[in-house]
């Protein structure tokens, strides 16, 4: 088992330099269409398409500052390696991301526009992160897990910085949930703020939710669905759990039924293109599953991504 341990302040402050540095600030905007005060953190706006080049910067970065030139790798067909891909181009360094044989080609292509080392190994994301860990250790790179990271954790907390500053009266923030980086991120980056964090899951891979029910983490039956970027079971030790015990995030989940069907509301009601990871917020507005703020406060739901296969999103429209 890795030992990892939380953020530090440093760390917070180090990836809120990088992130405002490469990134433009995405905008919040209001969501009637979901019910009064709720709007919408639209981190489908980033370069990449997803919230996770946040991590992915601030991890990198942080890599450089301790030791120039010391390679990273990670274990990831979608967004964590698009988001290393990324700061592996502006930042000059050196990145190699292990892809499973059977990821998908979409996907595979993207990660290929940029300048990093791809190496498919195993048929899931288990054997490929296994193989990213004995390169690591064998090549003194530095393995940067998607969620189990303090650097990640921080960048991804960022979010919430941006959130107190663009919207004074927050009350509630929906954030999607697989791993837990960006609901731990943004946990941490509210804390004292009175601010509610609520994540959600898919029902078919409800990893956090039995933990945050047992305590600890506890190994569950990870079933298809169309929030792949959420699905599997989390690593043994990950910090994500205790950040999420510790500030008392509830965890919801939602069907795949109300998955699908908030992915098409987004296109078709209001112009916003999201792959299942990044709809469930919205499925938990819509099946009523988010109560309004008793204050009358703003509700504010994280897009997290828009990197959802061109076969896929046409089915989830023409259903």
């Amino acid at each position: 088992m890795r030992h990892v341990v939380q953020p530090e302040k440093s760390q917070h402050d180090a990836a809120w330099a990088v992130v405002r540095r490469f990134l433009t600030v995405t905008p919040v905007v209001t969501a009637p269409q979901l019910g009064r005060g709720v709007s919408l953190k639209v981190e489908t706006f980033q370069p990449t398409g997803s919230f996770k080049v946040r991590g992915g910067l601030a991890a990198v970065a942080a890599t450089l500052e301790a030791d120039p030139g010391r390679e990273v790798v990670g274990a990831s067909a979608g967004n964590h390696g698009l988001g290393l891909a990324y700061a592996a181009a502006v930042l000059g360094a050196r990145v190699t991301v292990i892809v499973p044989r059977l990821a998908s080609a979409a996907k595979v292509s993207a990660l290929q526009q940029f300048d990093v080392r791809l190496v498919l190994h195993g048929e899931g994301y288990s054997e490929a992160e296994a193989h990213a860990l004995d390169l690591a250790a064998q090549q003194g790179g530095r393995y940067v897990s998607p969620y189990n990271d303090p650097d990640v954790i921080a960048g991804q907390g960022t979010i919430a910085r941006e959130l107190l500053a663009q919207v004074p009266n927050l009350g509630t923030v929906v954030v999607p949930v697989g791993g837990g980086g960006l609901v731990a991120g943004i946990s941490l980056g509210l804390e004292g703020s009175g601010v509610r964090v609520i994540g959600v899951e898919s029902e078919a891979s409800p990893s956090m939710s039995a933990a945050v029910a047992a305590g600890s983490i506890v190994p569950i039956t990870v079933e298809p669905t169309l929030a792949d970027g959420l699905a599997g079971n989390l690593e043994t030790g990950a910090i994500t759990v205790g950040i999420a015990l510790a500030h008392k995030v509830e965890v919801l989940t939602v069907s795949e039924a109300d998955i699908r069907s908030a992915m098409a509301y987004a296109a078709h009601k209001m112009g916003l293109v999201l792959e299942g990871a990044g709809a469930v917020g919205v499925a938990a507005v819509r099946a009523g599953l988010v109560t309004s703020d008793e204050e009358g406060r703003e509700t504010v739901v994280i897009l997290s991504g828009r990197n959802v296969a061109p076969a896929l999103l046409d089915e989830v429209l023409r259903a």
